[in-house]
């Protein structure tokens, strides 16, 4: 029993459990902005009707397609990714961007291989190739045009 105990209270669970309450919680919010807000101002734009196509069906050989509904889904699925776009990510990458703009960067790119290696490194842990003192923090001088001598 205690095994399932230190399981429960591991602490990726317990984030996990946060995320999916606060993830349910806030689908309940955007679904309520969108049905509540969104949809009305469509139903003004479009003349005082909101958008209803649960009656359209096609028929082919005596088996019947109703389509109108999978077209509602969509348009609200489209409505609500939008929304939660254009009020949620949009905003939150302009504030973490607003964040991080002062950081001091922490890799540089391999001049070889093009892959990122922290800035003290002296070889590329990804190709080897050995970084000429111009691409070391503190360098002096250049001792090569290229900037990289293999061994």
């Amino acid at each position: 029993m205690s095994g399932f105990k230190k399981f429960l209270m591991r602490g990726n669970l317990v984030e996990l459990a946060v995320a999916v309450v606060i993830g349910a919680t806030f689908s309940g919010l955007v679904q309520a902005l969108v049905k509540d807000l969104i949809t009305p101002l469509i139903a003004a734009v479009t003349g005082g009707n909101e958008p209803d196509f649960s009656d359209y069906v096609f028929t082919v050989n005596g088996a019947k397609f109703m389509y109108g509904d999978f077209v509602n889904q969509l348009l609200s699925f489209l409505i609500i990714a939008s929304v939660v776009y254009w009020l949620v990510v949009l905003p939150m990458s302009r504030v973490v961007a607003y964040f991080d703009r002062n950081k001091e960067a922490t890799e540089k790119k391999c001049p070889e291989c093009l892959s990122d290696i922290p800035m003290a490194a002296r070889r590329c842990a990804f190709c080897t190739a050995v970084l000429s003192e111009s691409e070391t923090p503190g360098a002096t001088g250049a001792s090569e045009a290229s900037g990289v001598t293999t061994s």
